[in-house]
């Protein structure tokens, strides 16, 4: 997921310390059936609301969920293990719906039944303050923070959580305030003992000085990434496989791949959080189980896995009509839009016609893959880069995708015999997964039929986006996804398709480094007319789909199963995925 610019709240004219709302991901109602009638739509989806909150919004404890029940064990049961555990590496959508379990910032969203997500102080007394038209931003830690050991969380740990972003170990997740601190670029870290001089701190303050304006500065820190880490407990490299708890619960064992069982933080005080509710005593995560396999055990509802619930998995393509057609079932579905965009990268340094790029557009099989995720009920075809629930998107069709949704073989193989290509071979990488190989087959059949030669390759979920995120990684295309960091289309594009950001553990993971797309994204970050930027952006999109860096595969359609006593499903508009910290289980 979710990546400079005068962004989107410049971009808009909205002040950040205010309560004025923005555009987020789409809150969808309802369910689909597997057919047209009756899906959800994210091209007519509804806008989820983001408001940046006041400091009384920021006061704790969180506000109790209607008919919530306190302890017991709430279990998961998903395909995947975190890749990352370091905060400053999280970079996953998966990874960020989790740790809040654990892990707190300075600001965070506060989630309510009506879809709202509120940007309030978590550890800090509100969202911040800004000054000099965003280049100055401070934050006030609030009193009664504690890590699991019942030591104080300070605003030394502060400074210390942004410094670390600079050390050689953090070589993935995002690289904003690494971009914007005034002085940033050569610092190593505080571990020879020196600190950052744009990031000052006095009292319980911190004060953030930035190298531009960055009027959503505090949404950027909203991110799972800003997380905060203790001096006194920071191992380093090691933090990965480890954090220390600030959180209402803290890790008690984990086997990587496997489980992780978490309880209580006896330290935690609800009073200091406006955000977290902890109702369970335990969470047991499990990890490992195919969408099948989960989906029949939701459907069979018996023992623990009536207290269980899915993160990732969601309603597997084979029972996606059994499930959403049985009322009884379909009221233990939490369906919902999602304004990410999933898509194939095309490596443009491996290849690097753009006819052949173009030709694998013109190919796709995008019908075919749609019913393969189960049909309309689980995802919308997609044509662009930047999702219709995003400001930035602009509605176009460049491939005909519309027209001839099952592809056209015809075109892509007079495009590669004009390219003096037919026969490209295009080794293919997707995430190692019962839906992936049946994908896989779809798409090789598709390309072959169009002129190519495709080799497919599975490669482990887990460590999916560590490994195509290397500069030297020998696969011509992935399947890959991308929302927004926050609303706008910047969040959407640059650290996607800035080539000024390709690094190995970066996401522009076509390598896209073209000099007029770089030049029209920083053209665009200093729009200040609402209109006009998301215009810009749109354009910029288009531009890159000319280009053909990408192949968009669907717009998606989350519906998460869970067992029959499991309680408190929220969709946090911030995070783009459910409130783990809303849920409850009954006896």
């Amino acid at each position: 997921m979710s990546f400079s610019r005068r962004n989107f709240l410049i971009a808009t004219g909205v002040a950040a310390a205010s309560s004025s709302v923005l555009s987020a991901c789409s809150s969808g109602g309802g369910g689909g059936d597997g057919s047209d009638k009756g899906a959800p739509n994210v091209s007519k989806g509804k806008a989820s609301k983001i408001v940046i909150g006041t400091k009384a919004d920021s006061v704790g404890p969180a506000p109790e969920v209607p008919g919530a029940v306190k302890g017991g064990t709430i279990w998961t049961m998903d395909q995947l293990d975190c890749d990352h555990l370091d905060p400053a590496q999280i970079w996953s959508s998966y990874e960020g719906w989790i740790t809040p379990l654990f892990m707190r910032g300075l600001v965070g969203y506060k989630v309510s039944a009506d879809g709202t997500s509120t940007l309030v102080g978590d550890l800090a007394t509100d969202a911040g303050t800004m000054k000099d038209g965003g280049k100055t931003w401070s934050f006030t830690l609030k009193d009664g923070g504690k890590w699991e050991d019942g030591s104080d969380v300070t605003i030394e740990d502060v400074r210390h959580t942004f410094e670390r972003l600079f050390a050689t170990f953090i070589t993935y997740g995002p690289r904003y305030p690494q971009q914007w601190l005034v002085g940033g670029k050569g610092y190593k870290g505080p571990y020879e003992g020196k600190h950052l001089d744009s990031i000052e701190i006095s009292g319980n303050t911190v004060t953030f000085h930035l190298n531009t304006a960055r009027a959503d500065f505090n949404l950027c820190l909203g991110m799972r990434a800003f997380s905060l880490v203790p001096k006194k407990h920071d191992t380093k490299a090691e933090y990965d496989k480890k954090p220390f708890s600030c959180g209402p619960y803290k890790i008690d064992a984990r086997q990587p791949g496997k489980s992780m069982s978490i309880s209580r933080n006896p330290h935690w005080d609800p009073k200091t959080d406006p955000i977290r509710n902890a109702y369970p005593d335990k969470w047991q995560l499990q990890f490992g189980f195919q969408l099948l396999a989960s989906t029949d055990r939701y459907i069979a509802d018996q023992g623990n896995d009536q207290h269980t619930v899915s993160m990732f998995n969601e309603v597997a393509p084979e029972r996606m009509q059994k499930v959403l057609s049985d009322p009884a079932m379909k009221k233990r579905v939490f369906t919902h839009l999602d304004n990410a965009t999933y898509y194939y990268a095309i490596n443009t340094t491996r290849i690097k016609d753009v006819k052949v790029r173009q030709a694998l557009n013109y190919a796709w099989p995008s019908q075919q893959c749609q019913l393969i995720r189960g049909g309309t009920a689980s995802s919308e075809i997609a044509t662009t880069i930047i999702s219709p629930l995003t400001p930035g998107h602009t509605d176009f069709d460049l491939y005909g995708k519309r027209k001839k949704p099952t592809g056209d073989p015809e075109k892509a193989k007079a495009m590669l015999k004009e390219a003096g290509k037919l026969g490209q071979k295009v080794v293919i990488a997707f995430q190692a997964s019962d839906y992936a190989v049946k994908t896989a087959v779809a798409i090789k059949n598709a390309l072959t039929k169009a002129g190519f030669n495709p080799v497919t390759k599975q490669v482990d979920k887990t460590t999916f986006y560590t490994q195509i995120a290397q500069i030297d990684n020998t696969y011509d295309m992935f399947a890959a996804g991308w929302s927004a960091d926050w609303p706008g289309g910047y969040t959407a594009l640059q650290p996607t398709f800035d080539g000024r950001v390709i690094a190995n553990g970066a996401s522009n993971w076509p390598q896209l480094n073209n000099a007029s797309v770089n030049k029209a994204i920083d053209a665009a970050a200093l729009i200040t007319d609402q209109k006009k930027a998301d215009a810009a952006f749109g354009a910029i999109d288009r531009q890159i789909m000319e280009l053909a860096a990408v192949v968009p595969d669907y717009w998606p359609i989350r519906n998460w199963f869970h067992g029959s006593k499991v309680g408190g499903m929220f969709y946090d508009a911030g995070a783009t995925g459910m409130a783990i910290c809303k849920m409850y289980t009954t006896a």
